[in-house]
């Protein structure tokens, strides 16, 4: 069996390892010309942790990300609402790391040419379309230097080219566009001192005004006793609820845009107007996602990550999921060597309905809910949360994120492994 692969992020490479790992002979092409360690942050939970050390990376993942032991929610005056563990303090065998996005493609890259070869990533290749019959799928591909096409055959074809898909819109050629909740993202990185214990991911404010998410992403600098903290500024800018949208393009951002919504956000454990003003440069993106697919699978075609599933980056999901779809795309596939065809349907079976379930929580953000029900009872600050939030509602900020982010430890611990050996 063969297998190509559309789109060399994190999901599409992660799939050409994990393809690979299983005997899978896996090309990946990819529209820009050059890969580079570009981004922001990125949080990954101890379930594609676990993926990605099963795959060997652990150690390199280790020296490049900061493993963070807490979550904590504290209002827009910096007064803590909520606090709970993350990774092994929240009782996972793998931990949970903040890393920058950029780095970890590299890591993942560097591993996929140095297991299937240097030619295993082709930069610079559009994919424009497919057509498949009982014997392959032929992809229609154009080199972006010449204009060059040709058509190519493999036995599988893998859309992991993120939430404009190419492959998905072929798939479901009548689907609506990206869908907006009126939130605009801004995205920076700073290098300063650490803030809180130097282990904590910090959200403050809610989604119904204004939210600010801080975390060290740096191991590195962590180890130097420094931090370079990944911020994300979210703004509501539209109350016209989920509506399609504008734009879908990450641009560059300024702070003019939004700094004076933040321009008296200063706690005694961080200012924030001083930390947004001290870094070089800003993204801007709308927050995004699609209404959940009926199908990803039809055929000997199939998707992965934001290609599959694009979502809200509420509960550190988008790259966690698109690694599992990846590891679990790999097994089925390993599971069926006579029979691709099964081999994606399994996949699409054992992923979508899950992977929906945590897009909609997603959308439904019932942990800012809560966070938003604290600025209306103590808009001026508070002196004991306890006498704003019952023990139900503090309880509902947990279980909101277990619906998003964590299912059992326990059972993620003891569940058998994807890897599939040669």
């Amino acid at each position: 069996m063969d297998a190509l692969v559309v789109g060399a992020g994190i999901g599409g490479l992660t799939a050409a390892l994990s393809l690979h790992e299983a005997g899978i002979r896996t090309r990946v092409i990819e529209a820009a010309t050059e890969l580079r360690p570009v981004s922001v942050g990125i949080n990954l939970l101890p379930h594609a942790v676990r993926e990605l050390t099963e795959l060997g990376l652990g150690e390199r993942l280790d020296a490049a990300g900061c493993k963070p032991a807490s979550m904590a929610h504290f209002d827009r005056h910096g007064g803590r609402i909520w606090a709970e563990p993350r990774g092994t303090a929240q009782g996972y065998r793998w931990p949970q790391y903040s890393i920058h996005r950029g780095e970890l493609q590299m890591i993942l890259l560097d591993a996929v040419r140095d297991r299937l070869g240097a030619d295993a990533v082709r930069t610079g290749t559009v994919f424009e379309s497919f057509e498949q019959d009982d014997e392959g799928v032929r992809a229609r591909l154009r080199d972006r230097a010449t204009g060059e096409v040709e058509t190519v055959r493999y036995d599988v074809l893998i859309g992991a080219d993120g939430n404009r898909s190419t492959v998905r819109a072929q798939l479901h050629p009548d689907e609506p566009g990206m869908l907006w909740n009126g939130v605009r993202v801004w995205r920076g990185m700073t290098e300063t001192e650490p803030i809180l214990d130097g282990r904590t991911i910090a959200v403050a404010g809610s989604n119904s005004r204004a939210k600010l998410v801080v975390y060290p992403i740096s191991g590195p600098l962590q180890r130097q006793g420094r931090a370079l903290l990944n911020w994300v500024a979210e703004v509501k800018i539209s109350h016209d609820g989920i509506t399609e949208a504008p734009d879908v393009e990450t641009r560059e951002g300024s702070l003019e845009e939004f700094l004076h919504v933040y321009a008296d956000w200063k706690f005694d454990w961080l200012d924030v107007p001083a930390l947004l003003s001290s870094t070089d440069r800003i993204v801007s993106h709308l927050m995004i996602d699609r209404d959940p697919l009926p199908f990803w699978s039809r055929g000997r075609v199939t998707l992965l990550g934001d290609a599959a599933h694009p979502m809200y980056p509420i509960g550190s999901n988008g790259g966690s999921q698109a690694i599992l779809d990846a590891r679990v795309l790999a097994y089925e596939l390993a599971q069926r060597p006579g029979d691709p065809v099964d081999g994606l349907a399994a996949y699409d079976k054992v992923r979508r309905e899950p992977v929906n379930a945590i897009v909609l929580a997603c959308r439904d953000m019932p942990a800012d809910r809560v966070l938003h029900t604290v600025s209306e009872r103590a808009p001026d600050g508070f002196e004991r949360i306890e006498d704003v939030l019952s023990a139900e509602e503090l309880a509902a900020i947990s279980n909101a994120y277990r619906q998003t982010s964590f299912s059992d430890a326990e059972e993620l611990n003891n569940r058998e492994s994807f890897s599939v050996r040669r």
